[in-house]
């Protein structure tokens, strides 16, 4: 499974935040928007969300659904969870070592 994480390549901040979006159910483009803001504070551009969405979907980490009243829906999949939890577990780490280099700078 390593393997095939590795063979992602690196990650664009966009579609982690759409990961983690899409992490609690489905939801279509709008209510994506509106949730990464929500998340990051900064707003996503439609050009940004559906070039990603694209990407995301090629790669199998997302799938669209059926479209709901002319709006498509996107969910994870198991790819995208599990990708998602692989990115964050390494943010974790990159995290907890810059805060104790920092602490140890500040001494």
């Amino acid at each position: 499974m390593n393997q095939a994480l590795a063979e992602l390549g690196r990650f664009a901040e966009p579609s982690l935040y759409i990961l983690a979006s899409l992490a609690d159910g489905p939801k279509h483009g709008y209510a994506i928007m509106t949730d990464v803001e929500a998340i990051s504070g900064q707003p996503l551009g439609p050009g940004t969300l559906y070039g990603a969405l694209a990407r995301m979907e090629k790669r199998g980490l997302i799938e669209a659904l059926e479209p709901v009243d002319r709006r498509r829906p996107y969910r994870i999949t198991g790819l995208g969870a599990t990708t998602l939890r692989h990115q964050l577990e390494g943010l974790a780490g990159f995290t907890r070592l810059g805060l104790d280099r920092l602490r140890g700078a500040s001494r």
